[in-house]
């Protein structure tokens, strides 16, 4: 069930590579041979403007390509929580795909679980267990 669109692949092999030590070698290497040729160029505009906007190139790509690889990320480890909320007995369904409602509903079920949070913490300052479902 694997399907690429190119930009997906491309972001995928982009990410990868950028995300190597060797890539940030390279881009110190840019930059420390930006700065050697300082003097030979007179720190004049131009040799300031490369560097400006080459990285402002840089950076204003990197956002995307970085956007895509969280957005990613983000839906599967969602897709994998809401799995298991599925497959765990006693686990509130009604949990499932939370990401996706609006934030009266998410602030409801904070404060839910903010209640039962508080109410396990005084039970187990009693002494008592901390596991299980507080439901019958």
């Amino acid at each position: 069930m694997r399907t690429s669109t190119w930009y997906s692949g491309f972001a995928k092999s982009a990410a990868h590579f950028c995300g190597r030590p060797r890539t940030f070698s390279l881009a110190v290497a840019v930059i420390a041979i930006w700065l050697i040729t300082g003097p030979i160029f007179s720190f004049s505009d131009t040799w300031q403007l490369v560097i400006n906007t080459g990285t402002t190139i840089i950076t204003f790509l990197m956002v995307f390509l970085i956007q895509n690889t969280q957005n990613r990320d983000t839906e599967a480890i969602q897709i994998k929580l809401d799995e298991l909320i599925r497959a765990t007995n006693g686990a509130h369904n009604a949990l499932l795909d939370l990401e996706e409602l609006e934030e009266d509903a998410l602030e409801a079920f904070r404060k839910k679980y903010q209640v039962l949070a508080a109410s396990a913490r005084k039970n187990l300052d009693r002494g008592d267990k901390d596991t299980d479902t507080p439901e019958p």
